[in-house]
């Protein structure tokens, strides 16, 4: 989900060419599976793309890599270990840190053994969230440019 919301607001924001958007999971449990029916249905219905097909987060890929989001604090300490380098594991984020609403709770949580309410709940963090995120990188782009 966080995926696709964002990919949404950097088209919106026209900088599609120099920003590239990708998801990948820490684990192969669903790699090859499409996102799940209730989260294809909750993105669809916000006007969301819902097309993903599950992959494994590679270390290679610190390598072409500015920024990594983690959803939560499992996948944040995850991706840091597979870190090659130390300047790799600083590339880590986690996606709440962005919303000045998030306070501590940094995790969002996921809603796959709940109901699509939970889907619902998710998609306004991850909005709330990729609006400071995307001016974080937007922020980037600039300072890079100058």
């Amino acid at each position: 989900m966080a995926g696709s919301v964002f990919r949404a607001r950097v088209a919106a924001a026209g900088l599609g060419s120099p920003v590239e958007v990708d998801s990948a999971g820490t684990d192969g449990r669903h790699e090859g599976e499409g996102a799940d029916p209730r989260a294809q249905t909750v993105l669809r219905a916000n006007g969301y793309d819902a097309g993903h097909t599950a992959r494994r987060f590679a270390p290679s890929w610190f390598a072409r890599l500015d920024l990594v989001i983690a959803l939560d604090a499992g996948h944040y300490t995850r991706l840091r270990r597979l870190a090659p380098a130390q300047r790799d594991a600083d590339k880590v984020r986690r996606l709440r840190s962005y919303d000045p609403a998030a306070g501590d709770d940094l995790d969002v949580p996921d809603p796959y053994y709940g109901d699509i309410d939970g889907f619902d709940e998710v998609l306004e963090m991850v909005e709330a969230a990729s609006t400071v995120l995307l001016e974080a990188v937007r922020t980037d782009l600039e300072g890079q440019a100058a």
